[in-house]
């Protein structure tokens, strides 16, 4: 990227849209679906309120602590989105911003320190992987509850101790083969996202994900070199780093083929993803190299960017065939924030549960209020993040639902968490475990172990 001047709180590289910042009438209908107002009651930690302030940047108020801290406060949930009826993009917004923030806020050295940590980690399975193994030994000999129960690790590296508590019980890894075929006649031919943290740590999910499609009539195509889609990284402002964690997808799909290439032998239409933050940032690839000199990155990002489907919407665009078995089970489904709000991906896992014989599901109440995961939110800020779960926690328990099913690993972990700590733990599962297990004939026992 080019070096940049700085005008106020922003430079000059897609500081955030005046003509998107005028859409906001400053009306309200954002305020109660807010997670961060609906706890602290500030309107500088309101949507409209934080447009406010992008405002002031551009007109040439500087980046302070106290403005930075606004931005960062953010879950990026995009409740607001759904609620707004001026039809402020305030997704688009805030992306802006926040790599305004990376690039022209100074943070102090602890905070750099967990940031690069995170980013050094999470976006590279493979480094995911490698400690696998010892957090399996640790979990199975008891030393990550007796580390926790002295407070050290909450007292003085509270973000390791995030990570810590949202780490989940990990069982033996399941690996996908580069090709899945379909089970009976072939409707389509399906590429399949792995992701890092689903990979690693929710293996099960990929592998009941890809037996799902098969079930369905779909070859899945699972290239081999994929990595990050970026999301992470995207989500955080840290532009150049998505931007090439992008390019690098685009790169592992597409020997899987293009949209044009229905019909030809191996070639994919579709590219699945089964983890809500993954599927919301591929599919808005396009506005990641939005206004970039590299034109032909530009029109790949659009190109595969309309690909991109989640399992559920590929599953009810093809309509189902695989006969379901009975799984007599309350169930609570969780919105994903980015597969409900960024993606609008909200009837369909519904239709998809409530196709199960036996199966009742209820809703949660407050349901478009963020559980608190938001990435890696609840790192970087536990002590909201773990408010915002338990409140979570609380409207789904007076559900009395014997399951909750969502369709994001970062949920899973952080509404797990939640429950734990009110020392009430209810199974919950992904959305692709439950068709598995209904498609597979499996008895209910082996959902209500699933955690």
């Amino acid at each position: 990227m080019t070096e940049v001047t700085r005008a106020g709180a922003f430079d000059a590289h897609k500081p955030p849209s005046p003509e998107l910042i005028s859409d906001c009438v400053h009306c309200g209908f954002c305020l109660t679906t807010c997670p961060t107002y609906v706890l602290w009651g500030e309107e500088m930690d309101s949507p409209r309120g934080r447009i406010h302030l992008m405002q002031a940047g551009n007109e040439g108020t500087p980046m302070t602590d106290e403005m930075a801290g606004h931005f960062d406060a953010c879950l990026g949930c995009m409740a607001c989105v759904t609620a707004c009826p001026s039809g402020v993009q305030y997704d688009r917004l805030l992306e802006q911003t926040r790599a305004q923030v990376e690039r022209n806020h100074p943070r102090s050295r602890a905070e750099k320190a967990l940031r690069e940590t995170i980013f050094k980690l999470f976006p590279y399975p493979d480094r995911l992987r490698r400690l696998r193994g010892p957090l399996r030994m640790t979990q199975r000999l008891g030393l990550d509850r007796r580390l926790c129960s002295t407070g050290l690790l909450e007292r003085f590296l509270p973000g390791l101790a995030a990570m810590e508590r949202l780490t989940p019980a990990l069982g033996p890894a399941q690996t996908l083969p580069a090709e899945v075929p379909a089970a009976g006649p072939e409707r389509e031919v399906v590429a399949l996202l792995k992701g890092c943290v689903q990979d690693v740590f929710f293996s099960d999910v990929n592998a009941a994900t890809a037996r799902v499609l098969a079930a369905e009539g779909c070859r899945v195509v699972i290239p081999q070199d994929q990595g990050c889609c970026g999301a992470l990284s995207s989500h955080s402002g840290r532009e150049p780093e998505a931007q090439r964690f992008a390019r690098s997808t685009m790169a592992s799909f597409a020997d899987a083929g293009e949209p044009g290439d229905a019909g030809e032998a191996g070639k994919a239409t579709t590219v699945v993803t089964n983890a809500a933050g993954c599927g919301s940032a591929m599919k808005d690839y396009a506005y990641l190299f939005e206004g970039e000199s590299d034109a032909a990155a530009s029109r790949s990002a659009e190109s595969f960017g309309a690909r991109v489907q989640d399992l559920s919407e590929v599953l009810t665009r093809l309509g189902t065939v695989a006969e379901r078995h009975p799984l007599p089970i309350t169930v609570a489904y969780h919105d994903a924030c980015h597969l409900g709000h960024a993606q609008g991906v909200r009837d369909q896992p519904r239709e998809l549960l409530r196709e199960i014989p036996g199966l009742r599901l209820v809703e949660i109440p407050d349901a478009a209020i963020c559980c608190g995961s938001a990435g890696i939110y609840n790192i970087l800020n536990p002590e909201p993040a773990a408010q915002l779960g338990e409140k979570k926690a609380r409207d789904i328990l007076s559900t009395g639902a014997d399951l909750i099913v969502t369709a994001n690993p970062g949920c899973l972990m952080q509404i797990a968490t939640a429950l734990d700590r009110l020392g009430r733990p209810v199974p919950m599962a992904h959305t692709a475990i439950v068709l598995d297990a209904s498609i597979r004939g499996l008895p209910v026992d082996a959902l209500l172990g699933a955690r």
